[in-house]
């Protein structure tokens, strides 16, 4: 029945691909050429460290290592938030949260979701004939027409929101541990730590129904590279252009892996997660090589850097621990504006079109995802609206290594208001106008700071983000101005934008539950 559904909504699509515009029909059929697949992969929590081909030290991604060395791997990549639901609205919008209206993240109980005024990346790859698919998590909204299938996927498994927000009968390893779904383990007998949620099982969907609730953790990565090796599988039979977005789990607790032992060591347990998420995604890089390699783009990044917070089952962030912050208390990773929290390993793949074992130190970001593939696919961006991603495509064929000379890293956690943009980037130059971190492994919490003159660190001499410039030096005053300009231009563009607001709001009656009369809301339909 699966697979009938999935063919139902291919052939869904492709009749809606005879709808796309004349220009675009022409300009294929003339030059000969085939419309490009393009699969995202996004890895959740993730440091920079982690990739094996960044970070010496890391030893547990080989096939991720194999692909940067048959591709084009970023080193100065960033993410467009540092937490989960930002982020994601700006890689399938290209914009900032000050202008998609998402600033943080959505709870179990948000009523709203990436507002509706917004189109999506997937959305326009739809309206001009690729079959869609989202594959993993989603936490842009999962009440009504928030959900994947009405933001233009036409395929859809996975879950609402981030797999800690909802129990399991196989919670996995998290810091401090959760406990079991109820009845399994009472709410009196488990003694749960934070951030645990004991109401409500994690839902599993596809499409617009549950399938699976609480979801069972433990083959949830399997069922995701399942479901993905069969949407590309099918979408190529159907001899129409495909997208596929999967969105991991990994590496966001609670952390899984096949042989779980009460006594296995907490780095041993981040280790072997790590290594399960680079065969999951060596499976993907596969089964692309198998079906139409010359024809399909696949792109790896991350949302966001590790979340420090979860000690030993956090990642690594590199060189880039953000040594001032360090010093005065709280993480400089997840949640902060500091190199950890935003610099995201990135990897693109296309063989024959993306150079091979090139390393690019372009200045990019997630954000430009959308005006690159938009680009590559000959459709045209969303129209009323301004964009902050670039088109990088002569970047990515090794034309170029230019990419932004100003990137803003918005707040998303730490410190400040949500969604303002506290920190500039300028060329190698970064300038904070607040400075904070976020809860650190000891519990601590760095103290939110205002800077009358900004900090600004030169990240070519100091990716460690250590030591400020002399405020009175020369160097400083030319950086200081110029910051000073681009903050002034971008804050005026975005007010004479089509901006969106978020709906925030909160009503338990929006928590997914397949069967209320049951506890945790259990049913199983796979």
């Amino acid at each position: 029945m699966e697979g009938l559904f999935l063919k139902v909504l291919l052939l869904g699509a492709s009749l809606t691909g005879l709808l796309f515009s004349l220009v675009d029909f022409h300009f294929f059929w003339k030059t000969g050429l085939q419309r490009p697949n393009f699969i995202i992969i996004l890895t959740d929590d993730m440091g920079w460290g982690d990739l094996g081909a960044n970070w010496a030290e890391t030893k547990d991604t080989p096939q991720l290592d194999r692909m940067a060395a048959e591709g084009m791997r970023f080193v100065d990549f960033h993410a467009p938030a540092s937490t989960c639901s930002p982020s994601r609205a700006s890689l399938l919008t290209g914009r900032l949260g000050l202008r998609n209206g998402v600033t943080h993240n959505f709870a179990i109980t948000s009523v709203g979701g990436l507002p509706l005024n917004e189109t999506t990346l997937a959305q326009v790859l739809q309206e001009a004939g690729y079959i869609t698919g989202m594959i993993g998590k989603w936490h842009l909204g999962h009440h009504g027409l928030y959900q994947p299938n009405f933001r233009g996927f036409s395929y859809y498994f996975g879950i609402p929101y981030s797999h800690d927000m909802g129990c399991s009968d196989t919670p996995g390893y998290n810091h401090p541990p959760c406990p079991a779904c109820p009845p399994a383990v009472t709410v009196s007998e488990s003694s749960p730590g934070k951030n645990c949620y004991l109401d409500v099982g994690l839902p599993l969907y596809e499409n617009l129904l549950i399938v699976e609730q609480p979801a069972n953790l433990m083959n949830l990565a399997e069922k995701f590279a399942e479901k993905a090796i069969e949407f590309i599988q099918q979408a190529s039979d159907s001899g129409r252009p495909f997208f596929l977005y999967l969105a991991l789990t990994h590496m966001h607790v609670p952390l899984t892996v096949t042989h779980q032992s009460a006594d296995l060591p907490g780095q041993r347990v981040y280790k072997d997660s790590l290594w399960e998420m680079d065969n999951l995604v060596g499976r993907i890089k596969d089964k692309v090589d198998s079906i139409s390699k010359e024809n399909t783009f696949l792109w790896f990044t991350g949302d966001n850097g590790p979340w420090s917070q979860k000690c030993e089952l956090a990642g690594h962030v590199g060189p880039f621990t953000g040594l001032w912050q360090m010093n005065r208390g709280g993480s400089s990773a997840k949640q902060t504006t500091w190199e950890g929290g935003h610099r995201v390993p990135a990897i693109a793949y296309w063989p024959g079109r993306v150079p091979a074992n090139v390393t690019s130190t372009a200045l990019l970001s997630v954000l430009d995802i959308f005006p690159t593939i938009a680009s590559l696919a000959q459709v045209s961006l969303p129209p009323q609206r301004h964009f902050d991603g670039l088109d990088i495509s002569e970047v990515l064929f090794g034309h170029s290594q230019t990419g932004h000379r100003v990137l803003f890293h918005p707040n998303s956690g730490a410190a400040g208001s949500f969604g303002a943009l506290e920190t500039i980037r300028l060329e190698q130059y970064k300038a904070f106008y607040i400075t904070g971190g976020a809860e650190a492994c000891d519990g601590s919490l760095g103290p939110e700071q205002h800077h009358e003159l900004p900090l600004i660190f030169n990240l070519q001499e100091d990716p460690a983000e250590c030591a400020p410039l002399d405020s009175s030096s020369t160097v400083y005053q030319n950086i200081l101005n110029e910051v000073m300009g681009a903050l002034v231009d971008v804050l005026e563009d975005i007010t004479s934008d089509n901006i969106s607001v978020a709906d925030y709001s909160h009503d338990s009656s929006v928590i997914p539950c397949c069967n209320a009369l049951k506890m945790a809301c259990r049913c199983q339909l796979l």
